[in-house]
Formats: structure tokens, C-alpha cells, sequence
């Protein structure tokens, strides 16, 4: 479960001057004051919980230093939000952007707190049924291919990414982003970044992709086994569908043996009552109209070499000393072992 802590020294802000311009917007819940705690977790934007009155909400920010240009972009999360509010797309509510930094120290967005559950364990471990964790998986795939089944265009996001050649693109995104963070070699990453260009599908498929779809960004309702909300929205943009899929299964290449991993590998499925790989996939793939998922593993590499490029990106964060969460050298360690297991499904193995 996502924790509650007291604001880092590093993201601390005034919370009298953010009070009294929430008040200004109109939300008035905030004329008196408020409390921020943050959010433990999450490695990019850092969170907040904001506690007025009577109501809870929640405050996304940019965080501080130097930052990648093309990372932390928390305008495009609360646009695309916004605009999933009109769709069967499960999102919270959003309620004021600000792209003023002289407020907080950086543009933030409020939007609704929802009450739930957010288990980063893809496992699901804890006193969940089989029957339950069925469900909540059921329930992950449908968001997903309700995501992928967004007519992007109608709802006002028709230029919200580059429909072209979006796998080619992310593939130099993610090279650079780790040559711009990398300290230590990683083979495994560097026979990546030569296999991806060579391998990829020249097909293109579009949809809005999430770009982080995964347990751990989605709130589970209260006490059903079922999915009320998407979070996290920060790498989205208009993607291969494939490829969010493929990032959303990437658990079931990774091992369950208690790392930060959070695998699936080395579970009894039947038992714990997961769904296995092929009826996930094709479960999506029903619900989306196809007929088949074509080159799938090269998907789940891709998927692998990204996490990789992601995780060094936050350990060479967490050495500058401004990673939004405390576990940022933890993280790290995850980018070697990711890039081995994405190695290992190019190859075959």
C-alpha cells in the first residue's frame, strides 16, 4: 500500500501561499488552510496528499533541479486526464492545472483523492482470494483495452503524441536517455540498443498509449476486486497499444522471489489465481478486435530495455540527489537485471 509520510526537506513548499491560490480558483475547501503529507513511492512527480476542511485531494508537481527536457511534462498528465473524464477510461477527476512556478516552486495539478487500494505487488500477496485476484486482473485487462479502444481524435487529443513510427521513436528516446544517466557498463542494455532498431515491426497501430500501465499505478476499489482508476499518466502519448501491453504483462518474465522486481515468475497460477500469460493476452485481445498479438516478444523486450533506461534515469537522480523518492539506489540496481531479462527474450531464451 502507498504510505502517507511527512514532506521531504527536498519538495517542501509553502503550503499558505498554495492555500490561498487554490482559494482563488475556487476551491474554496483551502480558505483556512491546508496540510500536505507526501506520497512514499513513485520515482518521477513527486505527490501529495492536501487536506482541507472536509475534502482530500491530491497535488501532482514537477520536482526540483535540472530536469530532462522531454521528462516530468505534469501538463500532459492532467490534459489527458481531463479528457479520459468523458470516456469509459477509469481517471480521477481533475480540478485545477498550474503552470505557474513562483506559487510552489513548480507547475502542479489538484485533482480528486479516490479511497482505495494501490498494491505495486503484481502478485497481489496479502489476504486477496484466488477468486479476487482473478477478477482484479480481469478488471486490469479491461481498463487497458478500454484505453486502447479511446477514439483519441474525438475527444480533443488528435495531437497529443506523433502517430508515426512510435516504436522507432521510443527506441532513440530510451537509447538517449540512458547514454544522458548511464554510470556503470551493462552489456545486456548495450546488445539491446543494437537488436531493438534491427527487429522492430514496421507496422504501425496507434492508439493512446499509457506509456506505465502497470499494478502499482491503478487504485483498486475499497473492498471489490475491481479497478476504479488509472494513475501515472506521465509517459503517455499516442503509442503502439502493443506496447503498453507488453509493459502490462512484462511481470510474467520477471521472478516473484521478494526484490523490487515484483515478478510473476515461480508463482502456481492456477492456484494463486492469476491468469496466465497467453489467456491475458488473448483476453486483451478479444476485447480489442484482434485476432492475434503478432511479434509479441519482441514487445516484451522493448518493454524490458525501457524499464531499464527508466530505473538507470533515477539512480543517476538519486546520486545528484533530487529523486522523489528515497529508494532511488534501489531502483538503480533493477536497470542491469532488467536489461539481462530483455536480452534473454530477444534471444529467445
Amino acid at each position: 500500500m502507498t504510505k502517507l509520510i511527512p514532506v521531504s526537506e527536498v519538495h517542501k513548499f509553502d503550503e499558505d501561499r498554495l492555500a490561498k491560490h487554490l482559494t482563488s480558483v475556487g476551491l474554496n475547501e483551502f480558505e483556512n488552510g491546508l496540510e500536505a503529507k507526501q506520497f512514499q513511492g513513485g520515482q518521477s512527480n513527486p505527490t501529495f496528499a492536501i487536506e482541507g476542511k472536509k475534502t482530500r485531494y491530491v497535488l501532482r508537481k514537477k520536482p526540483p533541479g535540472k530536469l530532462l527536457p522531454s521528462a516530468h511534462l505534469i501538463e500532459r498528465e492532467y490534459r489527458i486526464m481531463n479528457a479520459l473524464s468523458e470516456t469509459d477510461v477509469p481517471v480521477p477527476k481533475m480540478h485545477h492545472l498550474c503552470e505557474d512556478p513562483d506559487v510552489i516552486g513548480t507547475a502542479f495539478f489538484v485533482m480528486d483523492f479516490l479511497e482505495g487500494r494501490i498494491i505495486d505487488d503484481t502478485s497481489l500477496p496479502g489476504d486477496f482470494t484466488a477468486s479476487d485476484r482473478l477478477k482484479i486482473f480481469d478488471s486490469m485487462n479491461k481498463a487497458l483495452a478500454a484505453l486502447h479502444c479511446v477514439d483519441f481524435k474525438k475527444i480533443g487529443l488528435g495531437d497529443y503524441g506523433k502517430p508515426e513510427n512510435y516504436i522507432g521513436r521510443q527506441i532513440d528516446r530510451w537509447t538517449k536517455q540512458f547514454d544522458a544517466a548511464k554510470t556503470d557498463p551493462m552489456p545486456a542494455m548495450d546488445a539491446l540498443i543494437e537488436w531493438l532498431p534491427k527487429n522492430r515491426p514496421q507496422a504501425d497501430e496507434v492508439s493512446i498509449a499509457h506509456g506505465d500501465f502497470r499494478m502499482g499505478n491503478l487504485v483498486l476499489h475499497p473492498t471489490k476486486p475491481e479497478v476504479v482508476a488509472i494513475l501515472d499518466w506521465e509517459l503517455s502519448t499516442i503509442g503502439h497499444p502493443l506496447a503498453d501491453l507488453a509493459y502490462n504483462c512484462m511481470p510474467y518474465s520477471l521472478p516473484c522471489d521478494g526484490t523490487s522486481l515484483n515478478g510473476l515468475l515461480g508463482l502456481n497460477f492456477s492456484e494463486h489465481g492469476i491468469p496466465d500469460l497467453e489467456d491475458y493476452v488473448n483476453k486483451y485481445a478479444t476485447r480489442t478486435g484482434r485476432s492475434s498479438i503478432p511479434n509479441f516478444n519482441f514487445f516484451l523486450a522493448f518493454s524490458c530495455f525501457r524499464l531499464a533506461s527508466i530505473c538507470q534515469g533515477v539512480y543517476a537522480r538519486g546520486l545528484q540527489g533530487n529523486a522523489s523518492s528515497e529508494n532511488a539506489i534501489e531502483v538503480g540496481a533493477k536497470a542491469p537485471r532488467l536489461a539481462n531479462i530483455g536480452w534473454e527474450i530477444a534471444q529467445g531464451k
